[in-house]
């Protein structure tokens, strides 16, 4: 195997890792967008009941999923709201959604592009003068991830050597999980340590790309990456269980809780890591919304009515590497992804995300017709120890929902 193909290679290892590991109220129309008519009841879908145990079978805490299809719609959740207690998660309860924040990001971007505001294949340094970027690194190449700007979470370089950057795991982030990270400073952070690629030569999961892309949103608005996540999606969509909190420790609404277990002077703890400051992963990771408000998100997106044509079809054109296109991953069996894909072959866009004790998961169909979103609580580790499980659960899952049933 040459030096290009293993370094390919690592790279969809961390991005597995990095994704699994790694919007404000609104009171716009009466009526959500996608918000449910109908909702059938949990027991007419058994076989998502049953996917749903799987999961909390396979060690996790709770889980709360929607799907909705030709049937309908139809929410269910299973397992514990909290650790020590009987309650189940709320079926559309509130909960951190990681990295499903970058889609959401990329969508702003992209109707910048569609108002010719922001060239995609401009150098994002023409709208970021502040940071001295480097000119090759292209707007398109922040979103999709092949810029070669280090993350401040952490970073591999082709010889397999790794530079550490802010803490997210491990008992020093326990110790540390209030503090305030200014998002200028994550960018400096990273841009004080030398690439691992040249730009656009290679694909890479970087945070710190996505924080670059909220700067380039405010600076070409002259408004807040928060005031635009409203004004263009928030509001329009309806989605009114969706939070981005800033620096804010806590998740409002009902919501099930999230564990982190770590190691101690030899000895293991487990503490609730629920409330938490997310400054960490800024407009990459971390906004709180529910299942219902993530089904209005990704059925306008990949129904057509957040981007024009021609943009949605750049969105889901995938890197050769892992199948990253701008903002979502494709699975349409050509190109590998960290996340399961349909053993039938049907071609679904997700971008599934987690923070510390939340996994968060939204699939759609390239139409918007069939979706799939939810949540899963669980005690989190540095060892990452639930990656397994959460691939099985998983890929069980996606092939009952988009499979019509039939599971691998």
């Amino acid at each position: 195997m040459n030096t290009e193909n293993k370094s390919a290679r690592r790279g969809f290892r961390r991005a597995a890792a990095a994704v699994l590991a790694t919007t404000l109220l609104a009171g716009a129309a009466a009526t959500p967008a996608g918000a449910d008519t109908t909702t059938l009841p949990q027991a007419a879908r058994p076989e998502l009941s049953e996917s749903l145990q799987a999961f909390i079978d396979l060690g996790f805490t709770g889980m709360q999923l929607r799907v909705h299809d030709e049937r309908g719609a139809w929410v269910g959740s299973a397992g514990r709201r909290e650790l020590g207690k009987t309650a189940k998660p709320p079926t559309n309860g509130r909960f951190r959604v990681g990295s499903v924040t970058k889609t959401i990001t990329a969508t702003l971007v992209l109707q910048l592009v569609a108002e010719g505001k922001v060239g995609l294949d401009s150098p994002a340094a023409d709208y970021l003068p502040g940071f001295g970027l480097d000119r090759r690194i292209t707007v398109r190449m922040l979103l999709q991830h092949t810029s070669g700007v280090v993350n401040h979470t952490g970073q591999y370089y082709p010889d397999g050597t790794y530079v550490p950057g802010i803490a997210w795991s491990g008992k020093e982030w326990v110790d540390n999980r209030f503090r305030t990270h200014r998002p200028e400073d994550l960018v400096r952070l990273s841009l004080s340590k030398p690439a691992p690629f040249e730009p656009g030569t290679a694909w890479d999961y970087s945070n710190t790309n996505y924080v670059l892309a909220r700067f380039l949103v405010e600076k070409v608005t002259g408004r807040s990456y928060v005031e635009e996540t409203q004004r263009r999606i928030l509001r329009p969509l309806g989605m009114r269980g969706t939070t981005m909190p800033g620096t804010s420790a806590e998740i409002p609404g009902p919501h099930a809780h999230a564990y982190y277990r770590y190691e101690d002077a030899g000895q293991s703890k487990t503490v609730d890591v629920t409330r938490q400051n997310p400054s960490w992963v800024a407009a990459g990771g971390d906004m709180i919304s529910t299942s219902q408000d993530l089904h209005a998100f990704v059925a306008a997106l990949q129904g057509g009515r957040l981007l024009p044509a021609p943009l949605l079809a750049e969105m889901r054109e995938p890197d050769p590497t892992v199948g990253y296109g701008l903002g979502v991953f494709v699975q349409d069996g050509t190109t590998p992804s960290p996340f399961p894909a349909p053993s039938c072959g049907v071609t679904v866009l997700t971008h599934n995300g987690s923070v510390q004790g939340y996994g968060t998961l939204m699939y759609s169909t390239p139409d918007g017709s069939r979706t799939l979103t939810g949540s899963i609580n669980y005690v989190d580790d540095a060892a990452q120890s639930m990656a397994g499980p959460f691939h099985t659960g998983l890929q069980h899952l996606v092939d009952v929902v988009f499979c019509d049933g039939k599971t691998a």
